[in-house]
């Protein structure tokens, strides 16, 4: 929530919790088939403004459809999905518009390769909100710094690590402002070294009161960062929960044995 506009910031900075609470995203009834597969299955939820959640599960359990279905990256057969009270739309410019209210930030980072760092997080604003090339690169150096990378702004991405590079990204989604972060396995393609740098950003925006819906394996983030926990298993929501309620009593005995090879390693 500290990203949405210069009001909420500087409540957020004294203190206050803007608007927290309030359903934000809603996922409703939804099914999705891949050909013969139904991967996902009736799916429920209701995601609150700063609210984080964490969607954890083994592999193939339809976690990534589901966070790429609610900016319509992935298309749904039956059901409804919104934001912010508006359905998801079919396609055209009202999609365009949704698309840049709700960040998305991939395990592959995306970036332009014959752009640079600064001009990667610019070109949305500019393009899409309009903004002035000045106040793009003001905004930008400050969300560089805010991840840590602002001395990095001249470079071109090949020039950067990982986790560096994955910073810019999570940079980029945020100069958009928008309502929601997705982010679908944003440290599975780093190295172990570089993932806690990753990490902390997010930690940062959690604590900052930044909607966010985060499908990942790091259950340190889980436990540290996430107000809930939604646990998938063969397309459906098996558990959800408070992390400590989670991690400590676990409901089905999916995510029990989930947890006990999870855990283990």
């Amino acid at each position: 929530m500290a990203v949405l506009d210069d009001e909420q910031d500087a409540l957020t900075e004294s203190g206050i919790s803007v608007g927290r609470g309030e359903p934000l995203v809603v996922i409703k009834d939804v099914n999705k088939h891949f050909g013969e597969l139904h991967v996902l299955k009736d799916i429920n939820t209701t995601v609150n403004r700063g609210e984080v959640v964490v969607v954890i599960g083994p592999s193939g359990s339809g976690k990534s459809t589901l966070c790429r279905a609610v900016n319509r990256l992935e298309t749904i057969d039956s059901g409804t999905i919104t934001i912010d009270g508006k359905p998801l739309p079919e396609e055209g410019k009202a999609l365009a518009r949704l698309r840049s209210d709700v960040g998305m930030v991939f395990q592959s980072f995306n970036l332009f390769a014959h752009k640079t760092v600064l001009e990667n997080v610019t070109l949305g604003p500019i393009k899409v909100r309009g903004l002035k090339r000045a106040e793009a690169d003001k905004r930008a150096m400050e969300l560089l710094d805010r991840v840590g990378v602002a001395n990095q702004a001249k470079k071109m991405p090949n020039q950067l690590s990982g986790g560096q590079q994955q910073r810019v990204a999570i940079a980029r989604s945020l100069a958009m402002n928008p309502k929601v972060i997705l982010m679908d396995e944003p440290t599975s393609a780093l190295d172990p070294e570089m993932i806690n740098e990753v990490l902390d950003v997010m930690i940062g925006l959690a604590q900052d009161g930044m909607t966010m819906i985060v499908v990942t394996h790091e259950m340190g983030f889980a436990r540290k960062a996430a107000d809930r926990v939604l646990f998938m298993a063969d397309g459906q929501v098996l558990e959800e929960a408070a992390p400590e309620d989670f991690f400590t009593n676990p409901r089905t005995d999916r995510a029990k044995d989930f947890l006990s090879k999870i855990l283990t390693h």
